[in-house]
């Protein structure tokens, strides 16, 4: 039974089975949002969305080529590991990629690298909408950028005792992409990956 402190008396039985219903709808609910776990935040759907920039390949060919360096790069202090060396190097390579910023549509894309210890971690400062050369490393960076969106949702719940339906509120999630990196080929292949990276 729900707890009953701090429930207001009342006279009417009626009330009182309604209070209780919504007490187990509130129960029922917060067990479903103590239920999201990781792992099942990650096998929320991704929304599509249409990409930001279309360009073609002459207007790519056109583009003046924009080779990124990093703005600030802070040392770090434990060691490089060589069992990841062959990853690293092919991690550094540069690639082309069009950045595109989906919450703040047109602005440049500030972002942090540093993902093998003993190797600086580096500041970017990307343009967004253009085509750009730029680390392996940064645009795989950047497809990492998202975030869970967590909605409410009425699903209707048909009550046994005939008093009709109830509406009960149930938490969903679903996975927005914030920030992403799209590849760009100027060779036409059907042997490019899905990634392209």
């Amino acid at each position: 039974m729900a707890e009953t402190r701090g429930r207001p008396k009342s006279a009417n039985s009626q009330a009182e089975v309604e209070i209780e219903k919504v007490e187990k709808q509130l129960e029922a609910f917060e067990q479903n949002v103590k239920d999201l776990t990781l792992d099942r935040m990650n096998q929320a759907p991704r929304e599509d969305v249409e990409p930001q920039t279309k360009l073609s390949s002459n207007d790519i060919q056109k583009n003046k080529e924009i080779y990124l360096k990093p703005e600030r790069t802070i040392r770090r202090m434990d060691k490089f590991n060589e069992k990841f060396r062959e990853q690293y190097n092919y991690d550094k390579e540069y690639v082309q990629f069009i950045a595109e910023n989906r919450e703040l549509i047109g602005d440049d894309i500030e972002i942090w690298t540093g993902k093998y210890a003993g190797v600086p971690c580096e500041f970017w400062r990307v343009p967004t909408n253009k085509p750009v050369w730029g680390p392996r490393y940064l645009a795989e960076q950047m497809k990492k950028c998202s975030y869970h969106r967590l909605v409410m949702k009425q699903n209707v719940v048909t009550e046994s005792g005939g008093y009709g339906q109830m509406y009960g509120a149930i938490a969903a999630d679903s996975v927005i992409q914030r920030l992403d990196a799209i590849p760009v080929s100027t060779r036409k292949s059907v042997f490019m990956g899905a990634s392209g990276f």
